[in-house]
């Protein structure tokens, strides 16, 4: 099974990324972390990058707060797909992120989720690689059920108190 990367901009984002690494161990699937900077490693976060597709990753998630300018350069390092997760901060509530990841020019596409959205980006990762595994393909639909009778659940008891 290929692996997920998961890249954060900051230890600040660690929260953030949690919420995925909690999917990706429900979901087994093999992943690496590590904390690079767009502007404090800019070379680190390159050589990275640029070896991720040979080291077995089918894509990578990018996590980062403000400037938010990581997911676009490990994307102009690759051709794996990058999904940013623009991070909440306290300056102007993560909008600063969300607009810095989502705005990237024609050529070196980032898919963004929504701010502080690890989890989902982890999901958008596994269903990526879901594409050439079926046994993750139908981990994913399991666990969509399984999503569902909760809902569903919940649904019932309300019912009850009513």
């Amino acid at each position: 099974m290929k692996k997920v990367g998961l890249v954060m901009g900051s230890d600040s984002d660690l929260p953030i990324v949690q919420k995925a690494i909690n999917v990706l161990k429900e979901l087994e699937i093999p992943y690496e972390a590590h904390i690079y900077s767009a502007h404090r490693t800019p070379k680190q976060a390159s050589e990275w990058t640029s070896s991720a597709m040979d080291n077995g990753f089918g894509a990578i998630i990018a996590f980062a707060g403000m400037a938010a300018h990581l997911a676009g350069a490990i994307a102009a390092n690759t051709t794996l797909p990058v999904i940013g997760v623009p991070c909440k901060s306290s300056n102007l509530d993560g909008l600063d992120a969300l607009l810095s990841t989502v705005q990237m020019p024609t050529g070196i596409p980032v898919a963004t989720v929504a701010i502080n959205g690890g989890a989902n980006a982890a999901l958008l990762a596994a269903q990526i690689i879901a594409l050439s595994d079926a046994t993750l393909s139908q981990k994913l639909k399991q666990k969509r059920a399984d999503d569902a009778e909760k809902v569903l659940k919940k649904d019932a008891e309300l019912l009850k108190g009513i």
